[in-house]
């Protein structure tokens, strides 16, 4: 049910299950009983103590995690200003057609495809942290160039798709070192009730964002908002770098060489039936929604005649879905079962795939905006299930490795399906490629339907090396 995965990537934390499609994990939990001052708090250990992992402890009450979800909210909410300006950059100012969107969206996550096992085994040799400040920065500099090409004169389509590849590469080490960052500042029986947190900052910038966005694109202009995303970045970086936490260098660069990691990390995701099952379900939904998700700024303007604030308003409502999916999460799996929902949401995300081709035939606005309503909240909640499954199951030191398999296993499809799509519309037209690769989505729900998940209430733990993890605050 990727993407933007979309997009989790194009959204900057996504998920490594299908990409929200406005924006992108995890369910969250009560708060514990017998709560700190906020004097304790910020009396707590200084910068060179170990994190405060306590599990009576609420999350809002830990400064590295609050430092953390800012500079997440920050980022996310800058992400969406560009994840809704650049297509119209393309589509409006360039006149870019269907092989042109293809291609972009393509390049947006083909580094994915090329470099995310690598760049997971170097990730676990490094300081995560440096990681995620060095990545908002970076990202940064490459979106300013946007704004500073338009007031040139000089923007063109392949400027485009040179800046969405380069910023490709930044995500991939971004996104693999943020994702395994969090299990090393919080307790084990922390991480679900913090990804939650994420999730509900992530999808609540999904609501506002396009609304926003829509708004200042009309006010200012496609490349000054993308502009105004490069200034959220760099402000998200701040946050990051007051975290206290100090990570341990990892001693894999003098033990293994660079290919054994790699095979280390595909080894554990490939070797458990129940991973993959989960990574065959959400590569093949990333494949079709990445084509689907490519083509969509173009057939909403000109198939069905939206304008800049309809399909704001799309991507807005649709994200509500997302939030009440992020809240709910935690009481679907009891109700349901953690494997249950899996399967579930599986099945009726890749359904509601369905209602962007028949907006052609039916009323298109109602149509879109009670599919993308549904659609985000089923995968949020698929990515709730899997993700947290996934950081509980996994050894701290292979957390990075591990991301990135998936990364590669799930978002590696991405690039091709976005390409397929734009070639195949060029060819026979959009709407019949719609259709085409929202059948598939549907399809793509069989690999977790047809498997133990749909029986399981309780999704098992004994590789679980993080639930007892319980360090002293």
């Amino acid at each position: 049910m990727t993407p933007h995965d979309p997009s989790e990537s194009r959204r900057d934390h996504a998920t490594d299950g299908p990409v929200p499609p406005s924006a992108p994990t995890v369910p969250t939990g009560p708060p514990l009983p017998h709560l700190p001052t906020s004097s304790q708090e910020e009396q707590s250990t200084p910068a060179s103590a170990p994190p405060d992992r306590s599990p009576t402890r609420s999350l809002w009450r830990h400064h590295d995690f609050r430092q953390l979800w800012m500079g997440d909210t920050v980022s996310v909410f800058g992400n969406q200003f560009v994840l809704f300006a650049l297509p119209l950059i393309a589509v409006q100012l360039l006149h870019a057609n269907a092989f042109e969107m293809g291609v972009l969206a393509a390049l947006e996550s083909a580094a994915f495809l090329l470099i995310s096992l690598p760049a997971g085994a170097w990730v676990d040799r490094m300081r995560k942290k440096r990681i995620i400040v060095a990545g908002d920065l970076v990202r940064a500099g490459l979106l300013l160039t946007i704004p500073l090409a338009w007031s040139l004169g000089l923007l063109s389509i392949g400027q485009l798709w040179i800046i969405a590849a380069l910023v490709g590469v930044v995500t991939v080490f971004f996104d693999v070192a943020n994702q395994s960052y969090l299990p090393e500042i919080v307790a084990g029986d922390q991480i679900s009730d913090g990804n939650g947190k994420l999730q509900a900052s992530q999808q609540t910038a999904s609501v506002v964002g396009p609304s926003a966005a829509s708004g200042l694109v009309g006010l200012i202009g496609g490349p000054l908002t993308v502009g105004v995303t490069s200034v959220c970045m760099a402000f998200s970086s701040l946050f990051v770098s007051r975290i206290r936490h100090q990570e341990e260098r990892s001693d894999a660069s003098t033990d293994t060489t660079l290919v054994a990691d790699i095979r280390e990390g595909l080894s554990f995701v490939l070797g458990h039936p129940l991973l993959r099952r989960i990574v065959a379900c959400t590569g093949l939904t990333n494949l079709a929604s990445s084509a689907v998700f490519g083509l969509l700024v173009l057939y909403a303007l000109r198939t069905l005649e939206f304008n800049e604030f309809q399909l704001g308003l799309v991507m807005s409502i649709g994200a509500v879905g997302g939030i009440l999916g992020a809240l709910c999460s935690s009481w679907v799996q009891k109700v349901v079962g953690e494997g249950r929902s899996i399967a579930v949401s599986a099945v009726i995300g890749g359904l509601c795939f369905l209602t962007v081709p028949a907006a052609s035939v039916l009323p298109a606005l109602p149509t879109l905006l009670l599919g993308w309503f549904v659609l985000s909240g089923m995968v949020v909640v698929y990515n709730v299930a899997q993700v947290s499954f996934r950081q509980r199951l996994c050894p701290k030191p292979l957390l990075g490795r591990m991301n990135a398999s998936i990364r590669f296993l799930v978002w590696g499809p991405m690039p091709v399906g976005a390409f397929l799509g734009g070639t195949i519309a060029h060819v026979i037209g959009i709407v019949p490629t719609l259709w085409i690769f929202a059948s598939l989505a549907v399809l793509s729900a069989l690999p977790v339907l047809i498997s133990p998940l749909t029986g399981m209430r309780t999704l098992p733990r004994e590789l679980d090396a993080l639930a007892n993890s319980t360090a002293a605050p």
